[in-house]
């Protein structure tokens, strides 16, 4: 009898230790943007965000490559002037638009802890994207204010977008535990939004620092290899410039510029972005605090900035 109890209990730490050793291959979860996040005042400019991600592990044989992530994202923006009480609805010095979009990306994480992240988009500025619903179905459900001058949305157009991240580990014949710099470039091509930017990112960890490859920074916490017990936390900051040639939310259409409210560009922008990261095991999680400089030529316009809350969980 005690046998037996003896091997029931090393088969129950057995399978136990197979199951957690298994690599977690697939991870979902949501990013959500708000501008509420930083402060209860401060309801301007990109005042909503919210994305639903898949994401999952894909075939590699390229030696060069450490991993390769298959993504797909739902997701909708939402933009307002910096008033949206009654008083100021014919003065918007922003357009109210909103951004309802499709994607799908591929990541390619380098043994040299490079990365280089592609995506595509599909989908509809304008009243097709429901953001005027969105915001006056959120706002009622939190007792915050009304929000008045939707009826000047930018009109509908088709929204096709490309875009391109590459970062590149620097310093990299003096490694630290606790602390990487890399320079981060991005590019944006379509019918919304067209820019280019480039700017620093730093890691300072909390504990010791994963690999990029392996990091939550770019999105690459799933694996096929076994992890026990993996825990990440640090602090990020990138600040970057940015070379805003075009955006529909603010210019309307490219192609029939027929909306009631638009602007010209401020095309030069300091952007910053930081935050927290952490992952204990199969849950990520992460802060961010995200300014934007002056976006365009209006009226009382200043930068803006927001948070951003992302929580994902990995599956086998």
């Amino acid at each position: 009898m005690m046998g037996s109890k003896k091997s029931i209990f090393a088969f129950l730490i057995l399978s136990s230790i197979l199951t957690f050793g298994q690599g977690r291959t697939k991870e979902i979860g949501f990013i959500t943007d708000n501008d509420l996040y930083t402060s209860s005042k401060n309801d301007m400019f990109y005042t909503n965000g919210l994305e639903l991600f898949y994401r999952f592990l894909s075939k590699n044989e390229n030696e060069k490559i450490n991993k390769k992530i298959t993504e797909f994202r739902v997701g909708q923006y939402i933009y307002n002037p910096r008033y949206i009480n009654y008083e100021a609805r014919d003065h918007n010095n922003r357009p109210f638009a909103g951004y309802l979009f499709a994607e799908a990306g591929r990541s390619f994480f380098y043994n040299s802890e490079s990365v280089l992240k592609t995506d595509f988009q599909l989908g509809y500025m304008g009243p097709n994207a429901f953001g005027r619903e969105t915001q006056e179905a959120f706002h009622h459900t939190i007792g915050y204010k009304e929000v008045f001058g939707w009826e000047h949305q930018v009109h509908n157009a088709l929204g096709i977008q490309a875009h391109a991240l590459y970062s590149k580990k620097l310093f990299k014949s003096h490694p630290n535990d606790f602390i990487d710099f890399n320079f981060q470039s991005e590019a944006n091509l379509g019918t919304i939004f067209t820019g280019v930017s480039a700017g620093f990112l730093t890691r300072i960890g909390f504990k010791k620092l994963l690999p990029i490859y392996d990091s939550n920074l770019h999105d690459a916490s799933v694996s096929s290899q076994a992890q026990y017990n993996i825990r990440e936390f640090y602090f990020y900051a990138i600040p970057s410039v940015n070379y805003q040639f075009y955006d529909a939310t603010i210019q309307g259409s490219m192609f029939s510029n027929t909306s009631p409210v638009t602007f010209d560009l401020i095309p030069w922008r300091f952007n910053a972005e930081f935050g927290l990261k952490y992952r204990h095991n199969n849950f990520n999680m992460s802060y961010s605090f995200i300014y934007h400089g002056k976006e365009l030529k209006s009226f009382e316009m200043i930068g803006s900035f927001y948070g951003s809350i992302r929580l994902g969980y990995l599956l086998k």
